[in-house]
């Protein structure tokens, strides 16, 4: 049996589960893909462990990334976000994730989604990594630039080509474990069985 990618090894018992169960493992729900882009945002300038270790507090103070309730948060609701030990108070970070939900919502209205977007973007197949070492592995590439761009133009806000490029991670639409990861042929078998019609 292979080694997990180093980065992995290097935190705690959440973070290795993140990276054997989560990480990099092709999702098609919608909710998911929201919460996973507002981690992905909070996250920049600080340590995966952290974002995880405050991950039950995000999902409490974000309503379990519902975006119809994040949607309608007011100043109250902003206000008590910034003084939330649980979480990162971050005002842009915060702000954008209220706007990135508020777009979404809109986006379902017209029978969008957020999830089918980004699958679209790389015609329903994940790409998949080649990578040796973690030294190999990029922060940004062409389809994050593109995609970062066009979210950019819709509204989105907080949503650089490097944190999508670790979104696009997370979702397991770029399988970027390492060859000599178990992981890595177990999300490329995940992402023979994905239903886009569900």
């Amino acid at each position: 049996m292979g080694k997990r990618c180093d980065w992995a090894d290097s935190g705690n018992q959440a973070l290795r589960d993140y990276h054997d169960q989560e990480w990099g493992f092709p999702t098609t729900d919608e909710r998911q893909t929201y919460e996973l882009m507002i981690l992905e945002m909070m996250q920049a300038g600080l340590s995966w462990q952290t974002v995880l270790n405050k991950r039950a507090a995000f999902r409490k103070a974000f309503k379990n990334f519902d975006v119809n309730q994040v949607a309608k948060f007011g100043q109250s609701e902003y206000e008590g976000l910034l003084v939330n030990p649980g979480i990162i108070r971050n005002r842009l970070k915060i702000r954008a994730a209220i706007n990135n939900a508020q777009l979404l919502v809109s986006w379902h209205q017209r029978g969008e989604s957020l999830n089918r977007y980004l699958w679209k973007m790389v015609n329903n197949q994940p790409v998949i990594g080649h990578y040796d070492s973690l030294k190999d592995v990029p922060a940004t590439s062409p389809l994050s630039v593109k995609i970062s761009k066009d979210l950019k133009k819709k509204g989105f806000r907080f949503i650089g080509p490097t944190i999508v490029y670790s979104w696009l991670q997370a979702l397991g639409i770029l399988n970027d474990h390492l060859k000599s990861c178990p992981s890595y042929s177990q999300a490329i078998s995940a992402a023979e069985s994905l239903d886009f019609d569900s």
